[in-house]
């Protein structure tokens, strides 16, 4: 992985302040639309300089025949764990990713995963977690970013306790006291999910439904796929008010390369790139070494895109509305520009809609 100290668009040595609003709680969508596609849409014209409000289902009436549009098919993972350790406290573990690139086998064949966990009083270097199950792990150490190496006896003791006790980990702004309820099961997973690894949900592509993906391919807008396995880069905060003190978690990506040849294709036809989501567009700028090379394959995306950044590969961004001062509203920044992404925040909070992981959305074209 490179140095995650690189800002992309920015000079590190330059403060640049993030990018704020203020959003009155009640427009914070605590479930989904009825429908997938029933949500809002804000489409923001750059070139024009104005907005337009329609409904996602009307999303193939402002793609053009000859887009692609490139999704995120990465699955969430039931990666909330809960625990107790020797003195009877509870704990709980949230998964990040393997600890190696590969298979996470290391320390006598156990499996080591990196993760989130709390209360750290009770996770400390040594100590033993056992769960339900009786499963048991062991922290074999903590580091200075608050991270957990927690080691399991084997990948199907990991597995078990995954799926036996394993809960979906909603974004703490979707209030659930209880767990998740039934209807997030479902809706907190796109239609494009199909490999295992996120622990959290490309949001952008909840929107999507079969109908709506027929509807853009008779409109002559093909669609192809990506996996980024969304984790800490994309939804922790930036603990500064200075963008170039942050830095970004690393997130594993993949571009076949049969998505990578249909970019090439449409960019070469005059087509363009319409990316799914922030994490979409992230794996999507990982993978350009200009705006006519795009290398398939696996990688570590850890790129911190800000205002500034000269985009190669997307030309439109369909996407969520984001959390003030987040890392995912400074690549919308980035694209749409500071200034119109403030005067549409505040016509979307004007408006009333709705915010965050079961909100509506926005495509800035």
């Amino acid at each position: 992985m490179r140095d995650t100290a690189a800002i992309a668009g920015s000079d590190p040595h330059v403060t640049l302040p993030a990018i704020g609003f203020d959003l009155p709680a009640e427009l914070i969508a605590q479930v989904p639309a009825d429908r997938r596609d029933a949500a809002r849409l804000m489409v923001l014209d750059r070139r024009r300089d104005d907005l337009t409000h329609t409904g996602v289902a009307d999303l193939p009436t402002h793609l053009r025949p000859g887009d692609l549009l490139v999704v995120n098919d990465t699955r969430v993972i039931p990666a909330r764990l809960f625990g107790r350790v020797a003195s009877g406290g509870a704990v709980e573990i949230l998964l990040i990713r393997p600890a190696l690139d590969d298979t996470g086998e290391e320390h006598g064949g156990r499996v080591v995963w990196i993760s989130l966990g709390r209360p750290g009083r009770r996770l400390h270097p040594g100590a033993e977690i056992q769960f339900p199950n009786g499963i048991r792990a062991s922290v074999l150490a903590r580091t200075d970013a608050g991270r957990y190496s927690i080691a399991f006896a084997s990948a199907a003791a990991l597995a078990d306790v995954i799926a036996r006790h394993g809960e979906l980990p909603l974004p703490p702004y979707i209030k659930r006291p209880d767990g998740p309820l039934p209807l997030d099961q479902d809706r907190y997973q796109t239609i494009f999910a199909a490999r295992p690894g996120a622990i959290a949900a490309p949001t952008a592509g909840l929107h999507f439904t079969d109908d709506l993906v027929a509807a853009l391919r008779q409109r002559g807008v093909d669609v192809a796929a990506l996996t980024l396995h969304v984790g800490p880069g994309t939804f922790l905060p930036m603990r500064s008010a200075d963008v170039s003190a942050h830095r970004m978690d690393p997130e594993w990506c993949e571009l076949p390369e049969a998505t990578a040849e249909r970019i090439r294709q449409v960019k070469a036809a005059g087509g363009r790139v319409v990316a799914v989501g922030t994490t979409t567009a992230r794996a999507l700028e990982s993978a350009a070494a200009d705006a006519t090379v795009v290398a398939a394959g696996p990688r570590w995306a850890d790129i911190f895109i800000v205002p500034g950044y000269r985009f190669r590969v997307v030309d439109a961004l369909f996407t969520n509305f984001h959390l003030p001062g987040s890392t995912l509203l400074l690549l919308v920044g980035a694209f749409a520009g500071p200034e119109r992404i403030r005067a549409a925040y505040a016509a979307a909070v004007n408006d009333r809609y709705r915010f965050y992981s079961y909100g509506d959305a926005m495509l800035i074209q």
